[in-house]
């Protein structure tokens, strides 16, 4: 019986090494043509990989979190009785084992090239600080496929008479096929710090319930948890590219922060009358559309902020259009997609977008090209009084967007309850000196505090 060798493929963009992430399939498990396999990730998008030919798996080429070289064994399958005619002969003739193997070797990579197809698919978005997930709202990318696997090396194993073993060596996790849950029982499990991975693989099944859950409580199955109460979670996926870019932000860029106090009294006010009068027709307005406004306008003023840098080329880009990346919380984790071209959109534009960008980071869909020129960053009413953003790399600025609190404040000598608000900002001291930043966040305060002046048009 012969062996099919499926590789990592060469994902372009000077791409040479991935991630594994996830397993959809077991060993022993039987695969057919162009059926997903695994998910891996680069720092820019994360790509499942299927399978050219049918059989069964006969080895995993490593587990989730593994990091893997482009051209390296992915999974071994056993080919069917019928399977490649080439990889069977070569097989078939021992005596002249090297010389067939060489053959099908070649033979059967060009095989791969006519019938793999790697499905691009987005994960879904970025943590501030993490650009590689970041969406576009105004489309759902449609999955691009790759026409060629990649060419096996001149000096790697023969496909046709690699061992099992050759794989087997490779340290691999036994996984179920990719769990299925509702959101209800996964934000349950999670609550509970359950991993439906490994109660699928206890229960011996793919899809869960909330009695699945139920069961484990109540120690209808072995606890999920290591002795002693701690589990011990992979740092994979999106969530070691976020860990990645946070520590790379930190320990390369000099930030200094910011912080100032927005009396935002007259803006909500006047948000409020365009809700009463326009919500049912044009949708509700939130504060964070008059914020990205008020960036947008106050970059026109201060351009060297509105910019990016390149360290390879050791200069800074400034950007004319403003690409504002809006922080978004997942279930994966924080995801920075991005509201392009800002200064052209209306309010009520803004919002709409701001809201498709949400829920397209929420969802794992989107573009992963998209860059920014700035970050804004806001918890709402879990914003505190002061934070101090790590810088979304590599721009040179990210605004933090604090809560709002009823404070008296003196007006002309008189004392009233005014709504404030504070933007805890922070800046790559590299290129923005104290006093400019400085000025750049007082012009924004500027036009938050007299809204109908500046940002009506």
């Amino acid at each position: 019986m012969s062996n099919y060798s499926i590789k990592i493929p060469d994902i372009g963009e000077g791409i040479t090494e991935v991630e594994l992430v996830e397993w959809f399939v077991n060993e022993g498990d039987r695969v057919h043509e162009d059926q997903q396999v695994a998910s891996v990730m680069t720092e820019k998008v994360s790509v499942d990989i299927t399978s050219p030919v049918s059989g069964t798996v006969a080895t995993l080429g490593g587990k989730a979190g593994d990091v893997l070289a482009v051209g390296a064994d992915l999974i071994l399958i056993r080919l069917e009785t019928g399977g490649s005619d080439n990889v069977a002969a070569s097989q078939s003739k021992p005596e002249s084992q090297s010389s067939s193997a060489s053959q099908s070797q070649s033979t059967a990579t060009e095989s791969a090239t006519e019938k793999s197809e790697v499905s691009q698919r987005i994960t879904d978005s970025t943590p501030a600080g993490e650009k590689t997930v970041a969406t576009k709202a105004a489309t759902d990318p449609e999955p691009v496929k790759m026409d060629k696997a990649p060419t096996a090396k001149p000096d790697s194993m023969p496909i046709s008479t690699a061992p099992v073993a050759a794989l087997a060596s490779t340290p691999h996790q036994r996984l179920l096929q990719k769990v299925q849950a509702s959101p209800a029982v996964r934000k349950r499990a999670a609550d509970l710090s359950i991993d439906l991975n490994q109660l699928a693989n206890q229960l011996g099944k793919t899809h869960l319930h909330h009695a699945d859950l139920d069961q484990h409580l109540q120690g209808g199955s072995s606890t999920v948890r290591s002795a002693g109460g701690v589990q011990s979670i992979p740092v994979i996926g999106v969530r070691r590219q976020i860990a990645k870019k946070m520590q790379e932000s930190a320990q390369t860029i000099p930030h200094f922060s910011y912080v100032e106090a927005i009396d935002v009294t007259e803006v909500e006010q006047w948000r409020k009358q365009l809700n009463a009068q326009w919500a049912e027709s044009r949708g509700r307005l939130t504060l964070l559309p008059f914020l990205v406004r008020a960036l947008c306008l106050a970059l026109t003023w201060h351009p060297a902020i509105n910019s990016r840098y390149n360290a390879e080329q050791n200069t800074l880009e400034q950007y004319e259009d403003v690409h504002v990346a809006i922080a978004t919380q997942t279930d994966q984790g924080l995801m920075v997609p991005v509201l392009e071209n800002a200064q052209q959109l209306s309010l009520w534009r803004m919002a709409d977008q701001i809201r498709e960008l949400a829920e397209h980071a929420r969802q794992g869909t989107g573009s992963l090209t998209a860059k920014s020129t700035i970050t804004l960053s806001s918890l709402g009413a879990m914003g505190g009084i002061v934070v101090t953003p790590i810088i979304n790399a590599p721009e040179v600025a990210i605004i933090g967007v604090n809560r709002q609190v009823q404070q008296p404040v003196v007006i002309e000598g008189e004392i009233q309850i005014r709504t404030m608000m504070n933007l805890s900002s922070s800046f790559d001291h590299r290129f923005v000196d104290g006093l400019h930043a400085a000025e750049f966040i007082q012009d924004v305060r500027r036009i938050l505090e007299s809204p109908q002046l500046y940002l009506m048009t």
